[in-house]
């Protein structure tokens, strides 16, 4: 076996979890607007979004696990779990860290969103933007590959489609509906 076959899979997962992360934030996105109104939105465009979410989980797992059976820079498991642990590009790392403990609250808070208040899962899913920005960070401070012209290319249409999601997203809200109080009776004299 090659002895950089960890490195390359630690490389390759790492980009395709920020393209997953990518995909679930437009998808998310696109589903908090007008986009498809609620009364006719098919229940597989949610799916979707939560099947993107897990696959970012996944290949974020996936990275973390050949990260620390490449031998290439060592790193064992609390380097890439606690923030600034690593002697590697300490900076880079911890913003990757810290997005992935952001990345477990926003899947595990969704997981368990029928049992929250939906406020509490609101904000914690509100930090999904922060994911995406310092994964975007991470990858560009610590990805060996962000100097080729494909990556250039592709981190910069995500970046562009996220930033142009959001912006979609704050002048297209929805309404919410605002419960209004019953109109007082009027009081009749005799």
């Amino acid at each position: 076996m090659n002895p950089q076959v960890w490195w390359y899979v630690a490389r390759a997962s790492g980009i395709v979890a920020w393209l997953m992360l990518t995909a679930s934030v437009i998808w998310g996105i696109v589903l908090s607007t007008k986009a498809f109104p609620e009364h006719r939105r098919p229940a597989w465009l949610l799916d979707l979004h939560r099947w993107l979410g897990g696959l970012t989980v996944s290949f974020v797992g996936i990275h973390i696990a050949a990260l620390v059976a490449d031998t290439y820079v060592t790193f064992d498991l609390a380097d890439l779990t606690v923030p600034f642990a690593s002697s590697w590009k300490p900076t880079a790392v911890a913003l990757g860290v810290v997005a992935m403990w952001l990345l477990v609250a926003v899947e595990a808070t969704s997981l368990a969103m029928r049992r929250l208040p939906r406020r509490v899962w609101r904000w914690i899913h509100l930090s999904s933007y922060a994911v995406f920005l310092l994964a975007s960070f991470h990858a560009a401070l610590a990805g060996t590959d962000r100097s080729h012209w494909l990556y250039e290319l592709t981190s910069a249409a995500s970046i562009v489609a996220v930033t142009w999601a959001s912006i979609y997203r704050l002048t297209h809200r929805k309404q919410r509906a605002r419960a209004r109080p019953a109109p007082r009776p009027q009081h009749q004299e005799s």
